[in-house]
C-alpha cells in the first residue's frame, strides 16, 4: 500500500461537508492544506475575489497612465487591451495549483524551486501586497478628501491626507483579519456596486468625453517626441500589464478553497474572466483621463500628475458622492486581496507569528511605505516603478510554476510541500539542501536580465535598457528566458524520479534517488520512504 506520501491529492477520499464558518469567525488556517470539508469555494467566488480585487479606483489610476504617458485615447485604448489580455493570458494558469494542492502558490512552488526555495514566493507576494496595498490607500484616500473637500470644505492639507489614510489601512486590516469569508463577503458587495458606479461614471462624463484625443504624438510633433513613441505604447501596456500579473502570487490563496474535484478549465476560464472584467475600470480610468487632458491638462503634467484632482475637478457636484463611494468600496477590495495573501504566507515564514500576527505586521510595513511614498517621494515614479519589478520578478517565476506543474503532469505530494512550514527537513521536494537550484536558475536569470532591460520612459530604464532602440523588451526577453532555461536545465540535469507522478515526467529526463525522509517536529518517522522508487 503507498505511504501517504505517495498519494496525490486528489486521490484521498473527499469527507463530508461542514457548515461553512461564520462571517465574523477568525480564519485560523495558514498555509496548510485546507481539508476537504472546508473546502466549498466554486470558481465563481475565484471570479468574484480576482475581479472585486481590480474593480477598483486604484487600477482607474493605472489606466489612466497611457494618458500620462502622452498617448491618444485610440493608442492608449489599444494599449490597454494588450497589457490586460496578455495579462490574464499568464495570470490565469495560476489558478490551478489552490485546487490540486490545497495551500497557496509559494507553498506550491515547493516543488519547483525547493523546500527553501518557496521563499521567493513569499517575497513576490510581499513585493505586491505593499505595491497594490499602499496604491489602493494613496488612491481611494486622495479621493475620499477631495469629495469631501468639494462636498463639506474639509481643508486637503496633508493632516487630512494622513488621517484618511490611517483610517483606511485600519478598515483593510480588519477585514485581513476575519480572513477569507469576510474578505469574500466584502468582494461579492464591491464587484456589485462598484460596476454600478463605474457605468455611471459614463453618464457623469459621456457628454464631454471625446475619442479624438490625440495625445503628444501627432503629425506636427517633433522627431524627438515621436521616437518615444514606441517607448511610451509599451511602456504603458506593460503598467496595464502589471495588474493581472500582480494575482500571480495570491490566486492560490482563493482558489485553495474549491475542491479538487471542480473542472481545471472552469478554474482556469474564471481567473481570465476576472481579468477581461477589468476592462470596465481600466476604460473609466483611460477615458476620464483623456477628458482630464483636454478640460484641465495641468492635472496631467507629466512632472506633477494628479488624476484624482483632475477627476474632482471635471466631475458634475452630483458625482462627487459616488466618487467618495467608489474610492471606499473599490479601495477595501484592492487592499484586502493584496494583504490577505501576503499574511497568511509570513505566517509559515515567520513560525512565531500567527497568521493575524504577520497580517498585521506586514499592514504596519505597508503603511510605513504609504507615508514614505506619499509625503517623501515621487508618487508616479514610485508606481511606476514598483510595477515594473513586479512584472520582471514575478513573471519568470509563473513561467517555472506553469512548466513545472506541466512537467509534473499536475501532480504533487502534499506531505512533501508542507515540510517548510512545518519546520522538517527532506521529502521528495528537498532537492539540494531545500533548493533546486534548476528552477532557482531559470526565476533569477530571467528576472536579472528584465530588470536589466526595462526601459519605462521618464520613469525607470535599466542599465541595458536602450540596446533595443528605446523599445522594452524586458517582458517578452524574460519570458523565453525562463522558459527556455528552465526545460533546457531539467533535460541537463535530470530531476529526482520520485519528485513526479506514477505517469512519469513530461518535457523532462529523471533520475532514480532515494527520497530523503522527512524528520522534524510531528514527522513521526519516515514519511517519504527512502528507499522509495515510483514505477518508471
Amino acid at each position: 500500500m503507498p505511504s501517504p506520501a505517495e498519494r496525490p491529492a486528489d486521490a484521498e477520499r473527499p469527507s463530508p461537508a461542514a457548515s461553512p464558518p461564520s462571517l465574523t469567525e477568525v480564519e485560523t488556517h495558514g498555509v496548510d492544506r485546507i481539508p476537504d470539508a472546508e473546502r466549498s469555494a466554486t470558481p465563481l467566488d475565484l471570479f468574484r475575489l480576482a475581479f472585486g480585487g481590480a474593480n477598483t479606483f486604484s487600477t482607474c489610476v493605472l489606466g489612466a497612465f497611457p494618458i500620462l504617458f502622452g498617448l491618444s485615447f485610440w493608442q492608449g485604448l489599444a494599449a490597454t487591451l494588450l497589457g490586460v489580455v496578455v495579462g490574464a493570458l499568464i495570470l490565469c494558469p495560476m489558478a490551478v495549483f489552490g485546487p490540486v494542492n490545497g495551500t497557496n502558490n509559494a507553498v506550491s512552488s515547493s516543488a519547483h524551486l525547493g523546500v527553501h526555495g518557496r521563499v521567493v514566493g513569499s517575497f513576490l507576494s510581499l513585493l505586491t501586497a505593499v505595491a497594490f496595498f499602499s496604491l489602493s490607500v494613496w488612491s481611494s484616500g486622495d479621493a475620499l478628501v477631495g469629495g469631501a473637500h468639494r462636498l463639506f470644505g474639509l481643508a486637503r492639507d496633508d493632516l487630512s491626507y494622513a488621517v484618511a489614510y490611517a483610517l483606511f489601512a485600519v478598515l483593510v486590516l480588519a477585514v485581513c483579519v476575519y480572513g477569507f469569508r469576510f474578505m469574500l463577503f466584502v468582494n461579492k458587495i464591491a464587484v456589485t456596486s462598484a460596476s454600478a458606479l463605474f457605468l455611471l461614471g459614463a453618464v457623469a462624463f459621456g457628454g464631454d468625453f471625446d475619442p479624438s484625443y490625440a495625445g503628444v504624438f501627432t503629425d506636427s510633433a517633433d522627431a524627438a517626441t515621436t521616437a518615444l513613441f514606441w517607448p511610451s505604447f509599451i511602456g504603458a501596456a506593460l503598467i496595464v500589464l502589471s495588474n493581472p500579473v500582480s494575482f500571480g502570487a495570491f490566486l492560490g490563496d482563493w482558489s485553495r478553497y474549491i475542491p479538487a474535484s471542480a473542472p481545471r478549465r472552469r478554474v482556469v476560464g474564471a481567473a481570465f474572466l476576472s481579468q477581461i472584467a477589468t476592462l470596465l475600470p481600466f476604460l473609466f480610468g483611460l477615458t476620464t483621463a483623456s477628458v482630464i487632458a483636454d478640460q484641465a491638462p495641468e492635472y496631467v503634467d507629466p512632472a506633477a500628475p494628479d488624476f484624482v484632482g483632475g477627476l474632482l475637478a471635471i466631475s458634475p457636484g452630483w458625482f462627487f458622492l459616488p466618487v467618495c463611494l467608489l474610492a471606499l468600496i473599490g479601495g477595501m477590495a484592492t487592499g484586502t486581496t493584496a494583504l490577505y495573501g501576503t499574511g497568511l504566507d509570513f505566517a509559515s515564514v515567520f513560525p512565531r507569528l500567527s497568521r493575524v500576527q504577520a497580517t498585521l505586521l506586514v499592514g504596519a510595513l505597508s503603511v510605513v511605505f504609504i507615508f514614505a511614498g506619499r509625503f517623501g517621494l515621487d508618487l508616479v515614479r514610485s508606481i511606476s516603478t514598483f510595477a515594473t519589478v513586479i512584472i520582471t520578478c514575478t513573471t519568470p517565476w509563473m513561467v517555472v510554476m506553469m512548466l513545472g506543474y506541466w512537467t509534473r503532469r499536475g501532480w504533487y505530494d502534499p506531505e512533501a510541500l508542507q515540510v517548510f512550514n512545518r519546520r522538517q527537513r527532506g521529502g521528495r521536494y528537498w532537492f539540494a539542501h531545500g533548493w533546486n537550484w534548476r528552477g532557482m536558475t531559470a526565476w533569477w536569470v530571467a528576472a536579472v536580465l528584465g530588470v536589466l532591460f526595462t526601459n519605462i520612459p521618464g520613469q525607470f530604464v535599466g542599465p541595458l535598457g536602450d540596446l533595443a532602440g528605446g523599445v522594452d523588451i524586458s517582458l517578452p526577453l524574460s519570458l523565453v528566458v525562463a522558459a527556455v532555461l528552465f526545460l533546457a536545465l531539467l533535460w541537463l540535469f535530470p530531476e529526482p524520479r520520485a519528485a513526479y507522478g506514477p505517469e512519469g515526467a513530461r518535457l523532462a529526463r529523471t533520475v532514480e534517488v532515494p527520497v530523503p525522509p522527512i524528520r522534524g517536529p510531528g514527522a513521526e518517522g519516515a514519511l517519504s520512504d527512502p528507499a522509495a522508487k515510483l514505477p518508471a
